[in-house]
């Protein structure tokens, strides 16, 4: 099977359009006020509306409270979790769809990280101090060869320029956001048909 593809950020409804006509596995929509990729739940609904069922909807939460995440599950029928902040365990358990802790980690400490969570998935982020995701930092993804990725996102400085390379280290998903972008938000189309396709075809 080849990998999966996530497009976060998406904030445009033609953006979710081309994401999913281009082969695009799921959409990831940002509830985090301080990001540029940030959505009202109104601007949540429309492009829910324009995926569908056609691919898979996460919403993205940061150090948000339950009954926030709730509200939006609830309201735009999301599919999968992604929690991008610096929550406990006890803050991914017990939501009825499947959830995606996000670990921001350094060069050298994939390994490691692998072990600290017991969430359905785990996406593997590039570290920054003040930024939670969307940095565009990339990893030396050598360091993952070998390692049981079945269960990961691989995210982090991803590109259509290197994204085969992370795609045939075997993880669940490949995920990006910046990479494809002409501005934080918006989304090019070109980047991303070619970010899918290289994914897709990589062995």
């Amino acid at each position: 099977m080849t990998v999966r593809v996530k497009i976060c950020g998406i904030t445009r409804i033609e953006d979710a359009d081309a994401a999913v006509a281009a082969g695009a596995d799921m959409v990831g929509l940002n509830f985090y006020a301080p990001s540029p990729r940030y959505l009202t739940v109104e601007r949540a609904l429309a492009v829910r509306e324009a995926v569908g069922r056609r691919a898979g909807v996460v919403g993205v939460f940061v150090n948000a409270a339950r009954e926030y995440i709730e509200e939006r599950r609830r309201a735009l029928g999301l599919d999968l979790i992604q929690f991008h902040g610096d929550e406990d365990e006890s803050a991914l358990a017990g939501w009825p769809v499947p959830v995606i802790r996000a670990l921001r980690i350094g060069a050298g400490e994939a390994r490691a990280a692998l072990a600290t969570t017991h969430a359905d998935f785990l996406l593997l982020d590039t570290f920054h101090p003040g930024l939670f995701g969307g940095t565009g930092r990339a990893r030396p993804l050598a360091e993952l060869a070998g390692l049981d990725l079945s269960r990961v996102f691989l995210s982090g400085g991803l590109t259509p320029e290197n994204v085969a390379e992370a795609a045939s280290l075997g993880p669940y998903a490949v995920d990006v956001a910046s990479g494809v972008e002409s501005t934080p938000g918006v989304k090019d189309h070109s980047k991303l048909r070619s970010f899918i396709e290289n994914a897709k075809s990589a062995r």
